[in-house]
């Protein structure tokens, strides 16, 4: 099966940062797009940003110009990188991954997994 790991959540004042990271982990996996959605008291379910296994990368408006993802394809891990932070970015923050399954010489349509969350919390 698949794992999501996420780490690197807290608690900072605005215009402080942090750095959450995720690790998949898995056997015959091929990862499509890795992404960060998070979740606010009273909000929808919101794309934070994602990028894909060649290094193409979206933002929402938010948070263009503060955050910035990344990912290692060898070492499975995304990073999310968020400076400048604002209250309005207290959420719980997810890692998600979209995977193909390999099945002999073939793989499954894409699916897709998540990590149990970790809380952000900007004061101030």
């Amino acid at each position: 099966q698949v794992q999501l790991v996420e780490s690197g959540g807290g608690l900072v004042q605005a215009g402080g940062s942090l750095r959450l990271s995720c690790a998949a982990s898995g056997s015959g996996l091929s990862i499509d797009v890795m992404a960060w959605y998070r979740q606010a008291p009273g909000k929808e379910r919101e794309l934070v940003a994602s990028i894909t296994s060649d290094g193409a990368s979206k933002y929402a408006d938010s948070v263009k110009g503060r955050f910035s993802i990344d990912s290692d394809n060898v070492k499975r891990t995304v990073s999310l990188q968020m400076d400048s932070l604002t209250p309005d970015d207290t959420a719980v923050y997810f890692c998600t991954v979209d995977i193909r399954h390999r099945y002999g010489s073939g793989w499954s349509s894409p699916m897709n997994y998540w990590g149990q969350g970790t809380q952000v919390t900007v004061s101030s």
